[in-house]
């Protein structure tokens, strides 16, 4: 049994006054609950106070709102601001009893009032504003007051709880808004008497799904979750591969439980048994990159650096002391633009030399060609023997010590650890599901869960949306292939939305992908805003040449003449040719400068502008350069124009934590 302290509160009151910000814990029908303490901020200074409990509650005049959680307090370029949870929705089944919410509404309030603090409204503080409110609007955030999200059942069950709270307990990696509740955190453990657990609520990023389903007659609880770190964390071309403590692009967990009852009726599931299989994916751990240019395919990029042994080592490391053994399923291509990062992970790996690795190429594009995805068997079979000694987990409900533990995981990766990537971890999840379902005794001899449509039909739904919910968060868009994963067949209908999505991705990833990389690095404090809007005037205001950026409107507005003088109603016969040659030589010249300086109008990061990488120069590999103007790169003074933004001088090109939450987050690791 948790202890009292440690609880969290599921609904709180809102009371504003000019002061202070009060949150009185609430149950659902609204009452004060009698053993709570409120919770105060102070909007003159700061400070945050645990009340005493006989602090009467404010004037119920004052009421703003009701919260279902605090997500933290972000310190912006004027003053904090208080992030809240206003709106959420319940998963449609629960885990253990417990349920499971999905983030749906937030409010975002300033701490300072604004007759204190006028510089609230300045356009540098209301574009981070505007970057923290599409972060929430675009992210798709679980929580739970009462089981932590952050852990796969095995690690709940070999390092359980025992009356902890849960930010205590959680996955350093997965509690997505532990930047943002850092203040609180200090406070908790730095203060015995201001015990602010009840109010610290974990958060993940990714996808959370429950289906009750059966086989036969036997009811049981289907459940995916996936967990995005918060670490390297970002979009598609603007985070990629590895940096220097051994954190990766796009890393994802992926557990699939079930929860069964042996004995039991078709009405309702007690969980019995519980089982799960957990993978990963991650980009693949060397340095590397993808430069856009407003090519459809960006410039790939491979910085041969000599401590790429020592990153990888310890994403490896970290990785076996989280998991066990690693099994390493590498999909890129062999030939072409994939060829040289699978040869430099492969040249890499084969420095490192570690035990309990096991590394297996398989190229997806070529084994598959012609939509045979089918052929998927293949790699599944081949591993068939690894897999077995990776094993699963497996716990009777009435007993502390598990039947089996999974002691390895199957880190799978393509180029961006989306489409290929989740086709194969379906594929390993359904193996190893039907291997868990013929040792309770579902399934029999013979049989496999392919053999049972009406559960198929669930199985591959709940997958492919998981595809989705991954594939959006780095990408922009839904995944590629879900066809395949949904039917079990690679249909023309699903190429069509496939090449749809892909002209999507293709537009967010050079228009649109940079606020929504620097929303992710504000959010989870890769940057961090300096006191004083006016050191930050840089992120609002587009400081390339005038020609630069007069060429899109010399285009648009050349184009616009050439289709004016093809379309609308003369009054003489007068020939057009040299109007019409005119306009053209305008508009092939500004397209040709717009190409040329393609690098220049994609809408690049500018909390943590990737400087160093566009302009390597160091050993490795180049496709490029293209895009980067018809002399030296940026001119004489090595400065470029990215996105609006003027920058010179040193960037790193790694997305840096705090050096006290990166500490943080290096020492906590749960296993």
């Amino acid at each position: 049994m948790a202890r009292e302290s440690s609880v969290l509160h599921e609904t709180l009151n809102l009371y504003v006054t000019p002061d202070l910000y009060t949150f009185e814990p609430a149950d659902p029908s609204g009452n004060r609950d009698a053993v709570s303490k409120s919770l105060t901020i102070n909007r003159l200074t700061g400070d945050i106070l645990l009340n005493d409990w006989d602090v009467a509650a404010p004037s119920k005049s004052f009421r703003a709102l009701t919260v279902y959680g605090i997500v933290g307090l972000l310190t912006l370029s004027t003053t904090d601001f208080l992030v809240l949870i206003t709106g959420r929705s319940p998963a449609r089944g629960r885990m253990n009893g417990h349920t499971i919410y999905l983030a749906t509404e937030f409010r975002v309030l300033p701490v300072a009032t604004p007759l204190r603090n006028s510089l609230v409204e300045h356009p540098v503080e209301k574009h981070l504003v505007d970057l923290v409110e599409h972060h929430l609007a675009s992210s798709v955030l679980w929580f739970s007051y009462g089981w932590d999200l952050t852990r796969t059942l095995q690690a709940q069950t070999v390092n359980p709880n025992e009356g902890r709270p849960l930010w205590q307990t959680a996955d350093d990696r997965f509690f997505w808004n532990k930047f943002l509740q850092s203040r609180f955190i200090d406070i908790t453990t730095s203060n015995p008497d201001q015990d602010l657990s009840r109010y610290i609520l974990p958060i993940i990023y990714g996808s959370f799904d429950i289906r009750q389903t059966h086989i036969g007659r036997i009811p049981f609880n289907f459940v995916l979750i996936s967990r995005r770190s918060r670490y390297r964390a970002g979009t598609r071309y603007f985070t990629r591969g590895i940096d220097d403590q051994g954190h990766v692009a796009n890393f994802n967990e992926t557990e699939q439980i079930i929860f069964i009852d042996e004995e039991g009726d078709n009405d309702k599931v007690a969980g019995t048994t519980r089982m799960s299989f957990v993978q990963t994916r991650g980009s693949v751990p060397v340095y590397w990159a993808e430069i856009n240019n407003l090519r459809y395919k960006p410039d790939l990029q491979v910085m041969d650096r000599s401590d790429t042994p020592s990153a990888l080592r310890l994403h490896l490391m970290d990785q076996i002391r989280t998991y066990g053994s690693q099994v390493l399923v590498n999909l890129v291509k062999q030939k072409g633009h994939e060829k040289p990062i699978k040869e430099a992970y492969e040249r890499r790996l084969a420095e490192c030399k570690i035990d309990n690795v096991h590394y297996e190429y398989w190229d997806f594009a070529t084994e598959t060609k012609g939509m045979k995805f089918e052929k998927v068997k293949i790699l599944v079979d081949r591993l068939d023997d690894h897999v077995q000694d990776l094993g699963y987990f497996h716990q009777k409900a009435d007993s502390p010590v598990p039947i089996k533990l999974q002691k390895g995981v199957i880190r799978s990766n393509c180029m961006d650890c989306l489409d290929r990537t989740n086709v194969v971890q379906c594929a390993f999840a359904k193996r190893v599901l039907s291997q868990q379902l013929h040792k309770i005794g579902v399934l029999g001899e013979k049989e496999q869960v392919d053999d049972h449509e009406e559960f198929m039909g669930v199985f591959r739904n709940v997958w492919a949306d998981h595809a989705d919910y991954v594939s959006k968060a780095y990408s922009g868009t839904g995944a590629l292939k879900t066809d395949y994963t949904r039917t079990g067949t690679r249909t023309k209908q699903g190429l069509l939305q496939d090449g749809q999505n892909s002209m999507v991705r293709y537009i967010k990833n050079n228009y649109f992908d940079g606020d929504r990389q620097d929303a992710f690095d504000l959010f989870t404090g890769a940057w961090v805003p300096r006191r004083g809007p006016a050191t930050s005037l840089s992120l609002v205001i587009d400081s390339r040449p005038l020609i630069t950026r007069s060429m899109p409107y010399t285009l648009l507005f050349s184009l616009f003449m050439i289709f004016a003088g093809l379309s609308l109603p003369r009054a003489s016969n007068y020939s057009l040719f040299y109007y019409n040659v005119f306009w053209t030589f305008f508009a092939v010249i500004s397209l040709f400068y717009i190409l040329g300086h393609g690098v220049e109008y994609v809408a690049w990061p500018r909390l943590n502008p990737p400087i160093e990488i566009i302009l390597y120069e160091g050993p490795g590999f180049k496709s490029g350069p293209k895009g980067k103007g018809f002399r030296i790169p940026f001119g004489l003074d090595q400065k470029i124009f990215t996105g609006g933004l003027r920058i010179g001088g040193k960037y790193s090109y790694q997305h840096r934590k705090p050096a006290e939450e990166m500490e943080m987050g290096l020492k906590k690791r749960v296993d």
